[in-house]
This record gives structure tokens, sequence and C-alpha cells, in this order.
């Protein structure tokens, strides 16, 4: 499979998420949190925190570095590696790439995987 839109670069303000779902190769849903960090780049990662199994697109953005809500893990947008506990665990990064307005994932070929 391909990179699929997955939102437009307006849709993600900055040093914030937004959770998108997109469907694998075999048609499955896959939750994906696209993260713009301080600097004002773009990432594509697992929205489900390793540790919590809840949403990490409604954590806070410092850096880049997204933090759980629940309880307090960090995650590198960059590796999806914790970077503080409790989360041993990395989340998946899926290659992102901007083609006009249009944000492109593909969730088939991640960088990284959990």
């Amino acid at each position: 499979m391909t990179a699929q839109i997955a939102c437009f670069t307006g849709d993600v303000g900055p040093a914030s998420a937004l959770k998108v779902e997109l469907d694998d190769v075999n048609g499955r849903p896959v939750e994906v949190a696209i993260v713009r960090d301080e600097e004002g780049d773009l990432h594509a990662i697992s929205d489900i925190c390793t540790h919590g199994a809840v949403s990490l697109s409604e954590g806070e953005v410092e850096g880049c570095l997204i933090e759980c809500w629940l309880h307090g893990s960090q995650f590198d947008l960059r590796t999806g590696v914790p970077t503080s506990p409790p989360a041993m665990r990395p989340v998946a990064v899926y290659p992102l790439t901007v083609e006009g307005e249009h944000v492109l994932v593909d969730i088939d070929s991640p960088l990284s995987s959990s």
C-alpha cells in the first residue's frame, strides 16, 4: 500500500496533535497521531501509548516530544522511543510526506515499530 492522505497541513497547529484513523493493507483501522512539534515539523506516530493504551494525541507536545496525558510518559516524535517512564516500549513511527497542503502517511511501512 502507498501513503494515504491523513489530513491537511492546516489541521495541525503549532505544538499540537491530531488523531486520524487510516486503513492498513488488510483494511483494518489504525489510529495515528499527526503531530506538529515546536519547530513546526510534522510527524506521524501510533496514537496508542504503549504503557496505558490511551490516545497520545490528547497529550502535550514539548519540543520534539509528546507526553501521554495519563501517566506522563514522553515519546520522541522522530524515533518513537520513550524518554521517561513508565512506558518502556516505543510507539510506531510512520513515514510522512507533505504534498501541497496534504499530509500523507504510509502506515504499512513503519520507520520504527512498537
